[in-house]
Parts: structure tokens; sequence; C-alpha cells
């Protein structure tokens, strides 16, 4: 996949940005959080502290009960702190599990708002990776890596300021053996972010790959291109293997090198506070105290390394999901609150040009008549399937507009858009559910008795094992290329648009099931304006009008017996289709 073409990715600001929204709207839980998080840091600070009593008791020669009170007060504190521990663990959970459960939806909201051109120009390996893949990651961060973190963050901060607190020489020294820990860190930091989105990205490469060559496959036997394909997908997953094993060489750096520098503050506080306790400057117990504290710190430090790891990836993944909020605004277009105030459709001057080539149609004009049925034809490549896109609002011209009722279809709301336009592609699909979940997509209050209707208007005659109960999908009911698209076109007959844009939708039917299915749509349809794109010239003959295409231009306008008499290009077109 191009990165040319890729959906945009957040910058580190933009993500800040994002969780920080994300999680203020449940603001009142995460400041329950953090409180309880600090309070298990400041019990769990007392432990160290009655131990080094317990020396100085011991070395100035007090008693056993002394000691044991002592040690019970550690036992306590060490109790407390768990309950504190895990219940701010608990509801840690519960607050990523919201934030993550607000990211989802948001993210589905977003990629249905999302301009078909976006989506085809990026693939869909790269929007399913981000939906699935990065979503988990990010999930799975919030739930455990975000909770975690704060833990040890709160237990990191309040163990150096005990140890200030015992002795400040002691303390400075152990900030100072710990500064090989920030420049580590603040090392890994400058290239993790884009190490794990250049594996973000090469994971999505390796998803398309596999996706459009398994939706194409028979194609892919038919040509003989198993080679190619395997040849491509080698190269996609050689990609990914070079993107991981460099997040693997940053780990494999990290962490060993951390490891090592844990080791540092403990033995600087040893030697410097054994030659203070020699000078009789501090106390065996203060030393002890110190020790045990970095030896403590070990653990919420440890926690942080390892989140922080994952945080990357995580923050990688974040950027991901938010970037698909951030297609620029002239893309995903405006909108606006104006209505149509009629039902014609007006062309004029339309050019267009798909993103780094010429443009591929030429000056186009053309109305179209409320209730009209319209036949779109021409050669290949003539432009037919580009201008059904303009008239649908995928596109925008490049120049001239494309009016329904004086407003320019690419501008209208898209709910909006859905009830005046209905495009119908060769391309269609089964959701899973059931027959009547799929139907439903299209008009949701509708009850059984128009989805018999509907079904029956396209021609269905196939009886499923339960009627609209019947599961489809993978794991259910199979449905052939037929059945699909004709279970397609009765959703369009349940949206109920007064203009529909058939783009040789019936391509995939036999020509016996084609045309009683568009004979059964003419009658469905009359009274709504019908553009068709045709395939089959028959579809033409029964146009009220046909429209004929060549090398992006409108050549010919006019009905099936003009335009033969003309003897043109579409009398020509004719001619061939009736010898086939």
């Amino acid at each position: 996949m191009s990165t040319e073409h890729a959906l945009p990715v957040a910058t580190p600001r933009q993500t800040r940005q994002a969780v920080g929204a994300l999680l203020r709207q449940d603001g009142r839980a995460l400041g329950g959080v953090i409180a309880l998080n600090g309070l298990a840091a400041v019990v769990g600070l007392a432990g160290p502290w009655l131990l080094g009593r317990i020396v100085d008791e011991v070395v100035h020669g007090h008693g056993v009960a002394a000691v044991d009170r002592l040690a019970l007060a550690v036992v306590v504190c060490g109790v407390v702190q768990l309950l504190l521990t895990r219940q701010a663990v608990h509801r840690g959970y519960q607050v990523a599990e919201r934030a993550a459960d607000r990211l989802r939806v948001r993210l589905v909201d977003r990629v249905l708002a999302l301009p078909p051109t976006v989506v085809e120009r990026a693939g869909t390996g790269d929007l399913t990776t981000r939906g699935t893949t990065d979503t988990a990651t990010v999930g799975a961060t919030l739930k455990d890596s975000v909770p975690e973190m704060s833990v040890g963050i709160f237990q990191g901060l309040f163990i150096l300021v005990a140890i200030f607190v015992v002795d400040p020489v002691l303390g400075a020294c152990s900030v100072v053996a710990l500064s090989g820990l920030w420049f580590t860190g603040r090392w890994y930091l400058a290239r993790a972010r884009d190490a794990y989105l250049a594996e973000g990205a090469a994971n999505s490469d390796v998803a398309e790959v596999l996706g459009t060559t398994a939706a194409g496959a028979r194609t892919v036997e038919a040509l003989g291109l198993q080679e190619r394909r395997r040849s491509t997908m080698e190269g996609a997953i050689a990609t990914s293997r070079t993107a991981r094993l460099r997040t693997l060489r940053l780990r494999s750096f990290l962490f060993p090198l951390v490891d090592t520098l844990y080791v540092a503050p403990v033995t600087v506080v040893l030697l410097v506070g054994g030659a203070m306790h020699a000078n009789g400057s501090i106390g065996l117990g203060a030393v002890v105290t110190c020790t045990l504290y970095l030896r403590r710190l070990v653990d919420p430090l440890d926690t942080v390394m390892l989140r922080l790891e994952q945080l990357q990836s995580s923050a990688a993944s974040f950027a991901r999901v938010e970037g698909v909020g951030a297609v620029p605004t002239e893309e995903a277009g405006t909108g606006t609150d104006a209505r149509p105030a009629h039902r014609r459709i007006e062309v004029s001057g339309v050019r267009y040009a798909y993103e780094g080539g010429a443009d591929v149609l030429h000056g186009v004009d053309l109305t179209v008549r409320p209730g009209e049925r319209l036949a779109v034809v021409g050669p290949s490549g003539s432009g037919k399937t580009t201008l059904s896109r303009l008239l649908a609002g995928m596109d925008r011209p490049r120049t001239g507009v494309v009016e329904v009722g004086g407003v320019p279809v690419a501008e209208l709301d898209p709910e909006l858009l859905r009830r005046e336009v209905v495009l119908v592609t060769q391309e269609h699909h089964v959701f899973l559910g059931t027959l009547r979940d799929n139907l439903r997509i299209a008009a949701p209050t509708a009850d059984d008795g128009e989805l018999a209707e509907a079904l029956a208007a396209v021609g269905w005659t196939q009886d499923l094992p339960d009627g609209l109960d019947t599961e489809l999908g993978p794991t259910g009911h199979s449905l052939d290329g037929a059945r699909a698209q004709q279970l397609a076109l009765a959703r369009v007959v349940l949206a109920d648009p007064h203009t529909v844009i058939l783009d040789e939708a019936t391509a995939l039917l036999d020509p016996t099931a084609a045309r009683a299915t568009e004979r059964a749509l003419a009658a469905v349809l009359k009274g709504r304006t019908v553009i068709a794109v045709a395939h089959r010239l028959h579809t033409a003959h029964d146009a009220d009008r046909v429209a004929v295409m060549a090398d992006g231009r409108l050549t010919e306008l006019g009905s099936h017996h003009e335009l033969v008499a003309r003897d043109g290009a579409y009398a020509a077109l004719w001619r061939s289709w009736q010898q086939a």
C-alpha cells in the first residue's frame, strides 16, 4: 500500500490531547483511582521505615516486645497497601474499559463517515488493521498498562521523597545514580514511536495483500497469478519482519541496560552511607532504610519501564486509530442544510480526474428528468462508472457541478443524500446475521411483510431453511453472487430513494434472471428516477433515453430508436451486441 494514500496518523500532540479528552470523560472515577494509588504508595513507605526502626531498636539493645510491635505494624501496613492497591487496580480497570468502549464507538462512527474514495485509496487492509489490531492494543493498554504504570509512578515518587526525608545526602546520591535511567528512557522514546508506526503500517500492508488475494482468489487462479501474488505477499511479510526486528532491537537494548542500571543507586548508597556511618554522621538504621527503599524502588521502576515500552506501541496504535478522524475536511465533505427544491438532476460542465492522473471526464453536460429511466452505455473506460459516482455524490467534480434540486449532490448531508440518491454497484456485501438483519439495514422499522415484498420485487425465489431468520455469512447459509446481488437490490427497494443509480448492478446475474429482476425493478421503481449504467444493451433498449459515453465525453443522447436511426456509435454497439 502506498503511503501516499494511507489514512492519516495523529501527531504526538494530537494523540496526547485525544487520550486526555478520552479519560476526562470519566474524570471523577479517574480521580478516585489516582487517590487510591497515592494512598497505597504512602502506606507502602511505612514498611522500610519500620524495618529501619527495628534495626535501630536491636542496635540499642531494646527488648523483644518493641521489635514485635514494629513487626506487627509492618504486617498491618502490608495488608492495607495490598487492599488499597487491589481496589485501585479494580477501579482503574473499570475506567479503562469505559474509555476503550468510547474509543471503539467513536472509531466506528468515524469509519462510517469516511468518504468511499478515501477508503478506496487507502485500502481496506489499513482500515481493518486500525479497527482490529490497533484498537485491541489500545484497549489492552488502557486496561492493564495505564493502571499499573500510574501505581508504579506514585510508588517511585513517594519512595524517592522518603529517601530524602531519611537523609538528603543519600537522597541526592540516589537521584544522581538513577539519572542513567532517565537518559536511557529519552534515547528509547526518541526512536520508539517511528519504529512502532512503521510496524503498524507494515501490518496493514500484510492485511491488505492477504485480503485482496483472498477476495480475488478466482481471478488469481484463472489468470495464473499465483506466483505473482505469492511474491507480493512475501515482500509484505519481509517488510513486516524488518519492522518487527527494529522494535525488537530497541527492546533488546533497553531492558538489559535498565536491569544493569538498577544496581547503581543501591551500590552508591551503600558506599556513601557506609562511609557516613563510619564517621558517625548517620545511623545504621537510616542506611538500611534507604537501601531497602531503593530495593523496593526496583519494582515500580521495572513496572514503569516495562509499561513504557508497551505505551509506545500503544501510542503508535492510538495515533493510527485517532488518525481516522483526521481525514481532511475537503475529503469528508462539509455537508449543507439546504434541501433540494425538486428532483431534477443537472450535470453542468463536469470534469473529473483521479488523483495524480489526467481528466477522465471532459465537460459533461446532462439533465436527468424526474421519473425517467436513463441508460448510460459505452465501452470500458469511457467514464460510465465515474459519472455514476459523481451523480451519487461519492466524488466531487474537479470543475463543474452535479446538482439535485439545485443543491450540489456532494454537499448534501449523508442522511439526506441517501433519501435522494442511492448507488448500487456490482459490489455487494452480506453481513453476519439473519436475512432479516441484512434487509433491515436499509429500513430498520420494516416489518416482515415489507421485507418479503422487497425480496419478491427483485425476483428472489430462493427458499432458505429458516426464512427471514436464516443466518447468513461464513458461519451460516452462503449466498451465491446472484443471490447476494438480489439482496443488495432488495435493500434499495426498502431504502425507497427517489433516484436509483444502477452501475451494472445485475451484471452477475444470468441473462434470464437479470432481465426478470430489471422488469421487477421497473415496476417497483415506477415514478422514480433510474439511472442504469448498462452492460447488457437490452437495458438501454427498455430505457426512456440512452446516454452514450466515449473517452470521457457524452457523445450521444436520445431514445434507443432515435440513436439506432442515427447510425452512430450507439447503433454500432447495438449491432455488435445483437450479433454476439
